[in-house]
């Protein structure tokens, strides 16, 4: 009999994916991760990760499986959050939910699974996993569950092939409320348990307040960019792919000065609410931040051209290939699906090798395209590849 090792994470996915194994006939362990301590940072009301371990061992118990915690917050500090302060200092956002699962579920956690003598790690995701046999060897497949409203592939594209070969996603051919039904008829704890939201393992936070642990808050100024700003002609005029694919750099004198901010490493593009500037027709948006001289820009509407752009770049030692096997060679060019956040429905592209990189040359402009982010590209259902952005 096969042993997995399931995070038990104390909501309902986890609950439900632990108890489909056991209907697959594994022997199953569950493993709770203690990642954070501070309930300081977390928003008043939030379910914080006490009550997700009694959660978690409530279920555990009620499955009548082994029950186990393990402690990883310092690799989580070193590994998600101290990467969170570093790149936020940087005027970049990056994506701590695709990192936890990278550097935490399917790496530490995998580790402390593998001391418990697991065949295979599982977890609650909403995706699949398949095997296929290229040229005599095992090559493993990502795929978007089957839930459009709840796949959560985007989340594992920076995943290896090696990582991938000890995974299981039980869950991933059920609709949610498949899922809810189950948990509710076996009478589970988590079964009316609303998802987790906000930083993986921290909790729904107040960012710019969990950012000043670190980062020192600082006043510097507002800008609006109107939405006939010269510049913009170039995403329309030129066919060069570095100048369609780079932010447009704004100077203070390029726009009115509508406001004050309390530091621009606490914003990120696309960015609405936060500001607390009223008084004009149509919401702001934060179309670029300036680190270096604290400067917030924004532009009136969300058709705004400030937020889009045709297309975007990832520096060589930024692309992952979870599917190896279909990695393109420099000059060589693949028709792709992709997105540039979780949720974000597919979009019609082309990726492009370049000797300094990889370009995405998207069918339509894209709006809020982030530095820091994770673009994710795919064949079909099957996650290919993924990359962050400059």
């Amino acid at each position: 009999m096969k042993r997995v090792v399931i995070g038990l994470s104390g909501g309902v996915d986890s609950s439900v994916a632990a108890y489909r194994l056991l209907e697959e006939g594994y022997e199953v362990i569950g493993l709770f991760m203690q990642n954070w301590h501070d309930a300081d940072v977390t928003l008043q009301g939030d379910c914080a990760y006490e009550e997700d371990r009694i959660m978690a061992e409530l279920v555990a118990r009620k499955l009548k499986i082994p029950f186990h915690i393990v402690d990883l917050s310092e690799v989580y500090m070193k590994r998600v959050v101290d990467y969170m302060f570093s790149e936020y200092e940087k005027g970049r956002t990056p994506n701590p939910d695709v990192l936890c699962n990278r550097e935490i579920k399917f790496d530490a956690f995998l580790e402390e699974a593998l001391k418990l003598g697991a065949d295979y790690v599982a977890t609650g995701h909403y995706c699949k996993k398949d095997t296929i046999v290229k040229d005599g060897k095992e090559i493993y497949k990502l795929i978007a569950g089957d839930d459009a409203n709840k796949d959560q592939s985007y989340f594992l594209c920076q995943l290896s092939q090696e990582q991938l070969k000890k995974a299981l996603f039980p869950i991933g051919d059920m609709q949610k409320p498949e899922v809810r039904e189950i948990a509710s008829k076996l009478e589970l704890a988590t079964a009316k348990r609303k998802d987790s939201q906000g930083i993986c393992f921290v909790g729904k936070v107040d960012l710019p307040v969990f950012l000043q642990q670190k980062l020192e808050a600082k006043e510097g100024n507002v800008i609006k960019i109107n939405k006939d700003f010269k510049k913009y002609s170039r995403y329309t005029k030129s066919d060069d792919l570095q100048v369609l694919s780079k932010a447009i750099k704004y100077h203070p004198l390029d726009g009115e000065i509508i406001g004050k901010h309390n530091g621009a490493h606490f914003y990120t593009i696309g960015q609405r609410k936060g500001l607390n500037i009223g008084g004009f027709e149509k919401p702001l948006f934060i179309i670029s931040i300036d680190v270096e001289r604290n400067i917030v820009y924004v532009g009136e509407g969300d058709d705004h051209l400030g937020l889009y752009r045709p297309a975007l770049f990832i520096s060589n030692s930024d692309i992952h290939w979870l599917r190896p096997d279909m990695e393109i060679g420099i000059g060589e060019e693949m028709d792709v699906m992709a997105r540039i956040r979780y949720r974000q429905p597919l979009q019609k592209a082309l990726i492009i090798r370049k000797e300094e990189g990889m370009y995405i040359r998207f069918a339509e402009m894209q709006r809020g395209i982030t530095p820091g982010q994770f673009a994710a590209w795919y064949i079909g259902s099957d996650l290919i590849g993924s990359g962050t952005i400059m």
